[in-house]
């Protein structure tokens, strides 16, 4: 009997406890707005998208000759001008073709002489016919032939010194390297297609940003347009561009098209390397004036609240666009023309001035209770 008196002892203290505390918390509500003020700011509509970071001139130096990498005067980051030397291929074999080559030429020179000079014999002797008209035809088409094997000699000496000369590799441009392909003593084969050797960068302060637009938001973008973007060497720091061009070559990756918009990006203090990763946004619009919240456009009081105000009701006009503001004592309609908006903020104009503030939404308090209720996914609304 003792343990069951208890029990109910128990029961009966807890939920006097949870009476206490429910009739404490059961105090006289009264209605409160969440508010936001008119303000002057600017409103942007953007387009993101992230590329490279790429130099604006770029060039790749190949050779059009095989052979062994016997010398090499430059290396990553070196400094070069046009026309400075930057590596020689082995030579032994090039000059060896151009000796071949320089004999065959005097051997045809040799040819050609004899040649003319038996066509003079015979033409001497077809002149007073003393030799046959066939011996004559025989002269002159040996002459010709001559003629010909010395003008391809020379042709094949001519190529063979054009060899020898790509044997030197020249810088085409003024600028930085890049990328050095090749070591000293490394064979590069020149037969099925030009092997690169050297990548130089013409101006490094001359950058531009090849990012990949989705085709869902490439008509939006105009060349001209100003861009900002980021990379991930510099998080604090926003650099500038403008849209330079629009590539119409799509690239489909996995079945998502893209489209390559090139960014130009001054680089004046080289903070930009190439290959860097750049998430840019492109500002296809842009409009500045007083701004409300999205969301105050959404607000239209219900009965409920129009009764605890003690206004009369007013019947909603879905071809206007209004807010509401709000007033010591109660909410008044205000109607407005809205321009251009971010889903975010839009531009408003109309009566309304920078400090107004127009009602949100409204929630219920405890009297004395100065801020609503926390709600991790919306934001608290200002002090007031």
């Amino acid at each position: 009997m003792k343990k069951k008196t208890v029990i109910i002892i128990g029961v009966i203290v807890i939920a006097g406890i949870i009476l206490f505390f429910l009739l404490k918390g059961n105090g006289s509500k009264e209605l409160r707005f969440n508010t936001a003020q008119v303000q002057e700011n600017t409103v942007e509509i953007t387009v993101t998208a992230t590329g490279y970071v790429q130099p604006v001139d770029k060039v790749e130096v190949g050779t059009q000759v095989s052979g062994v990498i016997e010398k090499i005067f430059v290396d990553y980051n070196s400094q070069v001008k046009k026309g400075q030397l930057l590596a020689e291929i082995d030579k032994s074999t090039l000059i060896e073709r151009v000796t071949q080559a320089e004999a065959s030429v005097t051997s045809a020179e040799s040819d050609l002489k004899y040649a003319r000079q038996n066509y003079n014999r015979v033409k001497q002797l077809y002149d007073v016919k003393a030799a046959t008209e066939a011996s004559y035809e025989e002269a002159v088409n040996r002459l010709a032939q001559a003629e010909t094997s010395l003008a391809n000699a020379k042709a094949n000496l001519h190529q063979a010194q054009v060899n020898l000369s790509y044997a030197e590799i020249y810088s085409p441009i003024d600028g930085i390297i890049l990328d050095r392909s090749v070591e000293q003593g490394q064979t590069v084969a020149a037969s099925f297609n030009t092997p690169t050797l050297f990548t130089i960068a013409n101006d490094l302060t001359k950058m531009q940003v090849e990012a990949d637009v989705d085709e869902a938001d490439i008509g939006h973008v105009r060349v001209g347009q100003p861009v900002r973007f980021t990379v991930d060497a510099y998080s604090n720091d926003t650099f500038d561009g403008i849209v330079n061009q629009i590539r119409l070559q799509p690239t489909v990756t996995n079945n998502v098209v893209t489209y390559t918009v090139i960014v130009s990006a001054p680089n004046p203090e080289e903070k930009l390397y190439p290959g860097m990763t750049a998430s840019i946004t492109i500002i296809t619009q842009t409009e500045k004036g007083l701004t409300v919240p999205a969301e105050a456009l959404n607000f239209t009081p219900t009965p409920e609240i129009y009764a605890r105000l003690k206004m009369k009701p007013e019947m909603p006009d879905f071809t206007k666009k209004t807010v509401w503001l709000q007033m010591p004592d109660s909410i008044v309609r205000q109607e407005i023309k809205t321009g251009l908006s971010d889903g975010v903020n839009t531009i408003v104009t109309g009566s309304l001035k920078a400090g107004d503030k127009v009602v949100l939404s409204t929630y219920e308090g405890n009297a004395g209770m100065s801020e609503m209720p926390a709600n991790p996914f919306m934001p608290r609304p200002p002090r007031r």
